[in-house]
């Protein structure tokens, strides 16, 4: 089947290999994440003498917080990105939280293409969690950031196909 026939390539494009970057600057790549949603509320709206339906506009968007998790790296980006945000680095700076943009990446699967990246604008972290320890345990030290935002745009670098 062609593109011709069916306006798309039937060919997969895998999530497995993204980057993430705060004002672009890279803070690492990621194994997990998750949260790229957006949400509209519908409202409902009764119109006298028609019982035919309920009309339905558009109501408010939400965003959910990003969730994103990987194994421990040497780098500290992430963490003194979360310190610029809370305690002693929020002091630091008057207490005026300074917003940034995050972007998410999605690179092919070899390595060498941006194809997709979507930008949230006005990122904070709200939550940082280290790993688990227990002496038996086989797990892979991970960490996890939970982000607020203002709602994404995305971009296209190439064809995905």
């Amino acid at each position: 089947m062609s593109k011709k026939d069916t306006g798309f390539y039937q060919r997969n494009v895998y999530a497995g290999t993204f980057l993430v970057e705060v004002d672009g600057q890279p803070i690492g790549r990621f194994k997990e994440i998750s949260g790229l949603q957006v949400d509209v509320e519908v409202e409902q709206i009764e119109e006298g003498g028609q019982n035919a339906y309920v009309h339905k506009v558009p109501g408010r968007i939400t965003w959910p917080n990003l969730v994103l998790k990987r194994g421990l790296t040497e780098t500290n980006n992430l963490i003194a990105w979360l310190d610029g945000s809370s305690g002693n680095g929020f002091a630091k700076n008057g207490h005026k939280l300074t917003r940034s943009t995050l972007a998410i990446t999605l690179i092919s699967h070899d390595g060498k293409r941006r194809l997709r990246s979507w930008a949230f604008h006005d990122a904070f972290p709200v939550k940082w969690t280290g790993p688990s320890f227990s002496y038996d345990s086989s797990d892979m030290a991970d960490e996890e950031l939970e982000i607020a935002h203002h709602g994404f745009t995305a971009t296209d670098y190439v064809s995905l196909f």
